[in-house]
């Protein structure tokens, strides 16, 4: 069913159990609980740690962030949410912002890519303008059709997070840059599943959550600040990002200067002991199967389950409109059941977000799981006369 067996060794999840729901929230490692555990244990004995250990766990993290999704390892700070990540990138932009510029967001956005603009609006005079949902889920040319005069920034997504739908973003870049626009990119949905190219799309600021496709622990994430942006005043003010922070017998001498890059922007307690390990482990694991490996697996996977749901009456985007990893199916005409419950009922899991119901495994599932998730939804949607394949 995949380019890769299933992976599923390296998880701790019950035969019994089908998880499509990664956009919700992935599964653990087990190699990831190993150190998450191993993490909370150290706490128990804190005269084993050095000063060094508050920031060799976040150097690591930046190191992998680099090898894997490219750009340099100083441009990765260390957040512990979307939400946070894009207010640091709104506080940092909203100097440059003034009355009647406009913001641009998309229909029905996640709200961490939506809040913090909200408020910048209101601290600046700006204006958030929202481009409506596409027909036929063309979100890359709706955007393209409202990048112009006026627009200063652009902050979206790179995929919608309702339904997988693609977007496109390096000629959403590329039309930034024309229009003297900043890109934030909102990429939670898709970093660690599907290719990104830092170099092409070019983005001012980059944020992704950890809990999802990253296959970290909830309360890690990343940050990327393009080097143009890493003189930026940061969302708070830690100490543990100042240059003397390594020596500990000196922090009573407030240095005014920052670590370099974009180390300004971690949070200031990174919780190094207890949830970057995991982060690291996760990291590590993405790098070895490659994130391009991933998508072409999971697209395997996708494309076996869309079909069937075309069979069945679902409602689908063409494929050139989805992501490999996630895509969301409107309801066949005339079901009025809730398929996510019914689901769950069989220990199958999906969820459904607006008007879509939505399907994103990883390398845990089997082909047993794919079987079980088709028959089940025949079984569910079938309508009287029509025999599933």
């Amino acid at each position: 069913m995949s380019i890769f067996a299933s992976q599923r060794h390296l998880f701790d999840i019950p035969d019994e159990i089908s998880y499509f729901n990664c956009a919700y929230n992935s599964p653990q490692l087990k190699e990831s609980q190993n150190r998450l555990l191993s993490g909370v244990r150290s706490k128990s004995r804190p005269w084993e740690r050095a000063p060094a250990s508050f920031f060799e766990d976040a150097e690591t993290i930046r190191c992998l962030s680099s090898e894997i999704f490219g750009g340099d390892a100083a441009g990765y700070a260390v957040v512990p949410a979307a939400s946070y990540g894009l207010s640091t990138a709104a506080r940092a932009i909203e100097p440059h912002l003034q009355a009647g510029d406009k913001i641009l967001v998309i229909a029905e956005e996640f709200p961490s890519n939506v809040l913090p603009w909200k408020r910048t609006a209101q601290e600046t005079g700006a204006v958030l303008v929202t481009v409506p949902t596409p027909e036929g889920g063309g979100w890359t040319q709706a955007l393209l059709d409202k990048i112009g005069q006026g627009v200063k920034v652009v902050a979206v997504s790179t995929c919608h997070w309702t339904n997988g739908a693609f977007i496109d973003l390096a000629p959403v870049g590329k039309a930034c840059r024309e229009a003297g626009a900043l890109l934030v990119v909102d990429a939670t949905q898709t970093l660690g599943a599907m290719p990104f190219s830092l170099a092409l799309v070019k983005p001012d600021f980059l944020v992704a959550a950890g809990y999802k496709w990253l296959l970290g622990p909830y309360g890690f994430g990343l940050l990327y600040v393009a080097e143009e942006w890493r003189d930026a005043r940061p969302l708070e003010e830690s100490w543990l990002t100042r240059d003397n922070a390594l020596d500990f017998t000196a922090l009573v001498k407030y240095s005014e200067r920052y670590m370099p890059g974009a180390r300004r922007f971690d949070v200031g307690e990174k919780c190094t002991a207890t949830i970057l390990p995991g982060a690291i482990a996760a990291l590590e694991q993405i790098k070895e199967w490659r994130v391009s490996r991933i998508a072409e697996s999971l697209a395997k996977m996708n494309g076996r389950i869309a079909e069937h749901l075309e069979q069945l009456g679902f409602s689908l985007p063409n494929a050139s409109e989805r992501c490999p990893h996630m895509f969301g199916a409107q309801l066949p005409e005339g079901y009025a059941g809730n398929l996510v419950a019914e689901l769950m009922k069989q220990k199958i899991y999906i969820s459904q977000r607006g008007k879509a119901v939505r399907f994103a495994p990883h390398l845990h599932v089997t082909e047993n799981d794919g079987d079980r998730l088709l028959q089940a939804i025949a079984e569910i949607v079938d309508t009287p006369g029509r025999k599933w394949l």
